[in-house]
């Protein structure tokens, strides 16, 4: 069986945009139907984006201390089991002004990727179970963007400071769940990867760098270890690149290791080309 995911990972500045783009692009070339799913995409069939939780006891006092904006909320909240979810990115785009930045801020606060890591995690774990039952029986491939490794690691080491294999069972456990797609994991690596974050820092806009040279510095792993400002920021990628690799060598999932240092899209293209013409033909 092709695979019906394909999962890019690697450390920031890799190029693991820039890869998921070009296999999504071979696929169309090889008359492969193929949905792509970029970091940040609010439709993302496996991850949560903007999204809020909440418990019912706490999605009713959000009601009560917004009493204005009651009827706005109770529409558009989506209640699965015990969870009430509000997809806030999507709304503040949809309605503007009349969902208010005070109110925006009130809910992100309950962003799933700001709740405890216990429970962040077993929602992802539910939702990652879904996507894969929803898509077993159907013909595309879906290609993920860097949200199987980098966002486990992110929550649990970066953000809590989590044991190493608290992480890795994480990721574990999603690959579990995604079995029976086949999944193909594409790790983008970098001969060397302090250039490559530097390059990123300076080509990206700098409310980027700031926010996550805070992000990395400023709670769990870089808190504990004192690390500060760019320099600590390279410390923080060093170790989480010893977890990736950890991670990636204990995984049962078929993996493929592609170097990006070259930074030239042609080549590069014909190395990925390779790599997807060797798991998707003659199948």
């Amino acid at each position: 069986m092709k695979p019906k995911l394909v999962l890019v990972e690697g450390l920031p500045g890799s190029g693991k945009t820039t890869t998921a783009q070009v296999v999504h692009e071979i696929l169309t070339e090889m008359n492969l139907k193929s949905q792509l799913f970029l970091e940040g995409d609010l439709e993302h069939p496996a991850d949560y984006d903007g999204v809020a939780c909440f418990t019912k006891s706490e999605f009713d006092e959000l009601l009560s201390t917004h009493e204005k904006y009651r009827d706005l909320l109770s529409k558009h909240v989506i209640i699965q089991g015990n969870n009430y979810f509000l997809e806030y990115r999507k709304m503040k785009n949809k309605f503007g002004s009349t969902f208010p930045d005070d109110l925006l801020n009130t809910v992100a606060k309950n962003d799933v990727y700001e709740l405890p890591l216990d429970q962040h995690r077993k929602l992802i774990a539910e939702r990652w179970e879904k996507f894969a039952a929803n898509v077993m029986n159907g013909s595309d491939t879906y290609i993920f963007d860097c949200c199987f490794i980098q966002n486990p690691v992110t929550m649990g080491m970066i953000k809590y400071g989590a044991k190493r294999q608290d992480v890795i069972s994480y990721v574990t456990e999603l690959a579990t769940l995604v079995e029976r797609l086949n999944p193909l994991l594409i790790y983008v690596k970098q001969s060397d990867p302090d250039y490559s974050f530097r390059k990123a820092v300076e080509e990206r806009p700098k409310e980027w760098s700031e926010g996550f040279i805070e992000y990395y510095t400023s709670q769990g792993y870089g808190k504990k270890q004192g690390c500060t400002g760019l320099e600590g920021t390279l410390q923080v990628l060093k170790a989480r690149s010893g977890l990736e690799e950890e991670i990636v060598n204990s995984i049962k999932m078929t993996t493929e290791i592609v170097d990006n240092s070259s930074y030239d899209k042609n080549e590069y293209k014909q190395i990925l080309m390779g790599i997807v013409s060797q798991y998707f033909t003659n199948l």
